[in-house]
């Protein structure tokens, strides 16, 4: 119940921050995309931090919701909300088809089987006529069924709205008999499957789960950017920036996912527009002609994928659970 109380405190002061800080494009922008990140870490985590399946691929589900919301509204100018519900089923079929596969497999095979699923839907979707190739789907009319685009705040609510679903679910969800069932499975297969617990029904119900969700975000995200392509929605760095979301911030709990978002979002923010380096050089720290101060005003804003990886190593050494286990850990 205090979980339950803290998220509706937390969701009613997201819900007026618009209100507060006004319609600012750009800080809007930032918002959405931490929620977004939020949601996706978060979905992911049910399958990946409460059963133990680490999946490489679900830039998949988050492809497939994209794709089939912006190629029924381009070419049929269909309800959004039907659209995104048809990308529900698409997603969750190819998470029948995928879990049919790959829960065959255990550990590191299990993570490689599901990268190779997702190259499979992305070089599907490239070679497909309807889904525009390697040219992508633009979506030219900005009022769609008097939802008008230009305007981010719709998007911002429907993030947060998609988080706290995923919140509740996950919150209702470890504390359920399925909740325990894949936590079961995520410490020891063998011992679980010896205790009666249908291990593949289980992964396989947190993996349509997790996909329905990231679906959504797909849908939600096809429509906010009006254009997308594989490169954008299916590659394999947005699997990667989703799991290394949930790990720094703490794999298998309810707020890690969000509190890696909220940690690893506008650090990659601060990183692609140079600020970090535009603030180290105003404040005399580094030269701006020196070897350092051109990297940073030069090739810092392209590592962002570095220095998650290095947050990433450093959590594995000295936060094996993540930030959220550090301050677990000092209570």
């Amino acid at each position: 119940m205090k979980q339950i109380a803290f998220l509706s405190v937390l969701a009613a002061g997201a819900v007026l921050l618009p209100l507060v800080i006004g319609e600012n494009p750009y800080v809007i922008g930032i918002l959405i995309s931490m929620l977004m990140m939020a949601a996706l870490s978060s979905a992911w985590n049910i399958l990946g931090g409460y059963a133990g399946q680490y999946s490489f691929g679900h830039a998949a589900y988050f492809g497939a919701g994209a794709y089939t919301t912006m190629i029924l509204v381009t070419l049929y100018n269909l309800n959004p909300l039907f659209c995104i519900a048809v990308g529900i089923v698409v997603a969750s079929i190819i998470a029948l088809i995928t879990g049919s596969i790959v829960f065959r497999l255990r550990g590191h095979y299990f993570g490689l089987a599901s990268i190779a699923v997702a190259e499979v839907v992305r070089l599907s979707v490239l070679n497909f006529n309807f889904t525009g190739g390697a040219q992508g789907i633009l979506l030219t009319d900005v009022a769609l069924w008097n939802l008008d685009l230009n305007s981010k705040i719709p998007f911002y609510y429907g993030m947060l709205l998609v988080l706290v679903v995923t919140l509740s679910i996950t919150a209702y969800l470890r504390r359920s008999k399925t909740g325990y069932y894949l936590q079961a499975i995520r410490e020891d297969q063998d011992a679980a499957a010896s205790l009666g617990i249908n291990i593949y029904f289980y992964k396989n119900k947190a993996l349509l789960l997790s996909a329905a969700l990231t679906s959504v975000l797909g849908s939600l995200y096809g429509l906010y950017i009006r254009f997308i392509d594989t490169s954008a929605v299916l590659d394999l760095r947005l699997s990667i920036e989703i799991i290394l979301t949930a790990i720094i911030g703490g794999v298998g709990t309810l707020w890690g996912p969000v509190i890696g978002a909220l940690l690893l979002v506008p650090l990659a923010e601060m990183l692609r527009s140079n600020l970090i380096g535009d603030m180290l050089i105003k404040a005399g720290l580094v030269s701006e002609t020196s070897g350092v101060g051109l990297f940073l005003k030069g090739s810092l804003a392209n590592a962002h994928v570095l220095v998650y990886g290095i947050i990433t190593v450093l959590c594995i050494l000295y936060l094996p659970k993540g930030i959220l286990g550090l301050f677990r850990r000092k209570k």
